[in-house]
């Protein structure tokens, strides 16, 4: 603080503030209540309340002031976009800080993807906390651009912005006792260790806390959330573009356990997050579906920035600083203007805050050896054949056992019964490595779609009825340094390049939007009729999650993380 003796006598009341925030109906995340209140800001942080005088002052004339929200766990480059065209996207809805595990950066570049976001989400209107990702790659059963260890966490760990060590996806090599694994949680040790851990129970839970884990994201039924809270796991309920699961476990919550839980959105699209929100929308529906509207700003503030220890966030107390939304109805939860240490950066929807330049974009990483042959699939006289099917609005799947449809001596796609052809092509090293398999729920008609977003490994995965249109999908990814594509009859019917690591875009958040948008009318227009059809794709090689997906090594068994065969 600039000058602690100054601020002392500001607070005793014997020198101005900068500013008074007056007539406010304080949302008190502290005390757990909501009271009158003046409350005087200076030099960007909180003094105290009271009848304070002040430089300037601002009547709030009985409008609510609430801290700013925190979001507890996002892949921002779920996004695709960069760190100051998310601050774009979402300080307008009320966020003030967000806890991202840049994941899919680390995935394709390492420490330098890491390094990358560091630098590009400084001096904005909004604060970035980083957990270091500790599954790099996420199993063993796929090929990404890089590899992180635990000597590599500890290199980064030290960084006041680094809260602590990120999902640890490989939940059985923690609860079995991987010295790697381990090594990772000690690499963390005084900082957040969050977990990963869907659908694990019983005694193997008991051990995956006992190793350090602190938090999860991934319950999807109130069952399973109970049990790890029982364990003092923190509950992160999450309400993505595809994950949405906080409905489901609203049941959880009550005035005894609320303050070990918080929102996350995990991943979400930009016109998601412009549209229907970001934590305010997880707000607003936890209160809808019955919460307190106390205990739901809680989750959304003081208690994530407890669980991260982060200093001076999320709540409205002297020293805290001055990060408040302000807004008219409790249960609407409408933001109506946002600060950030005491300037506004929002109002009435509208962005007003500053970003910096841009910092330089990381090195190409589309590096592909391919062939048409590796997309041919040689049937077999008799057998049925493993496919995964989608499940909406999940990114778990399930697996089918089907007859394939033959022509020529090969399986092919089948749109009558909503099979397609499913391709993982690595783009990394240039190993050749292509995986090949089949899928249903996209519905598609006609054409394919393909992205180089592709979880966890970020290789290209196209999804498609011909070999021909998916062969016109690698190509224009490979040309466009990676993004995502729609093709139908040779002709592209939308394209949203992402240069940046083949996993972001270095446009503007509207352009991004309307790129998004125009990506999901063609894949509906080809037949699809899934909500997020590319968000539904990129999850499709995601291995640590059940219970079948497809990676550049072939099809796996996501439940007993071993490669098996597409036919049975």
């Amino acid at each position: 603080m600039r000058n602690t003796v100054q601020k002392l006598a500001i607070a005793r009341g014997e020198q101005p503030a900068e500013l008074l925030f007056k007539n406010a109906r304080l949302v008190n995340v502290l005390s757990g209540e909501i009271h009158s209140a003046n409350v005087a800001v200076d030099d960007g942080r909180v003094i105290g309340f009271g009848d304070y005088k002040a430089r300037r002052v601002i009547d709030l004339r009985g409008a609510y002031l609430a801290p700013s929200l925190i979001d507890g766990h996002f892949h921002v480059e779920s996004s695709m976009l960069t760190a100051p065209e998310f601050a774009r996207a979402v300080v307008p809805h009320g966020t003030g800080a967000v806890v991202i595990d840049p994941h899919e950066y680390a995935n394709v570049l390492g420490l330098d993807g890491i390094r990358y976001i560091l630098e590009s989400s400084k001096n904005l209107p909004m604060d970035f906390f980083i957990m270091l990702p500790s599954c790099v790659p996420a199993t063993h059963l796929e090929t990404a651009g890089a590899q992180l260890t635990a000597d590599d966490l500890r290199l980064m760990i030290g960084d006041d912005r680094v809260a602590g060590v990120a999902e640890l996806m490989n939940f059985p090599g923690v609860y079995l006792g991987a010295k790697s694994e381990l090594a990772k949680i000690e690499a963390g040790k005084g900082k957040a260790i969050d977990g990963h851990a869907p659908g694990l129970r019983g005694k193997n839970l008991n051990a995956y806390v006992l190793a350090g884990v602190r938090s999860d994201h991934e319950s999807v039924e109130v069952a399973e959330a109970r049990e790890k809270l029982r364990l003092g796991m923190h509950i992160l309920l999450r309400e993505g573009s595809t994950e949405r699961n906080l409905s489901h476990l609203l049941p959880l919550i009550n005035a005894h356990n609320s303050q070990n839980c918080s929102f996350a959105t995990d991943d979400k699209l930009a016109g998601d997050l412009v549209t229907e929100g970001h934590i305010d929308h997880a707000v607003r529906k936890a209160i809808k579906g019955g919460v307190p509207p106390m205990a739901a700003f809680q989750m959304a503030t003081i208690n994530t920035a407890r669980h991260y220890r982060l200093q001076n966030l999320g709540a409205i107390a002297p020293r805290y600083w001055a990060d408040f939304v302000v807004f008219d109805n409790l249960k609407k939860f409408a933001v109506r203007q946002v600060y950030k240490k005491g300037v506004l950066v929002a109002e009435n929807g509208k962005f007003l805050g500053r970003t910096k330049a841009r910092v330089p974009q990381p090195r190409s990483t589309m590096n592909l050896r391919f062939k048409p042959g590796d997309l041919e699939v040689k049937a077999k006289r008799t057998g049925k054949i493993r496919v995964i099917k989608i499940v909406p609005n999940q990114i778990v799947t399930r697996t089918v056992i089907l007859s394939p449809r033959i022509k020529d001596g090969e399986v092919t796609a089948d749109t009558a019964r909503d099979i397609l052809k499913l391709v993982v092509v690595e783009r990394h090293r240039a190993t050749g490595n292509v995986g090949v398999g089949f899928v249903r729920g996209f519905n598609l008609k006609r054409g394919a779609i393909g992205s180089t977003v592709a979880h966890d490994a970020h290789n290209v995965v196209v999804a498609g009825t011909n070999d021909s249109d998916i062969l016109r999908v690698i190509h224009e990814l490979e040309q466009m340094r990676g993004g995502q594509i729609a093709i139908a009859n040779g002709e592209v019917k939308a394209a949203l390049p992402l240069p940046i690591a083949g996993l972001v875009s270095d446009r503007p958040l509207k352009e991004v939007m309307k790129r998004i948008d125009e990506l999901n009318s063609a894949a509906h227009l080809m037949g699809c009729d899934l909500d997020a059809p590319f968000m539904s794709l990129s999850f499709l090689s995601l291995s640590p999650i059940p219970s079948l997906k497809l990676t550049d090594q072939g099809l796996i068994d996501a439940e007993k993380l071993k490669k098996i065969g597409l036919f049975v």
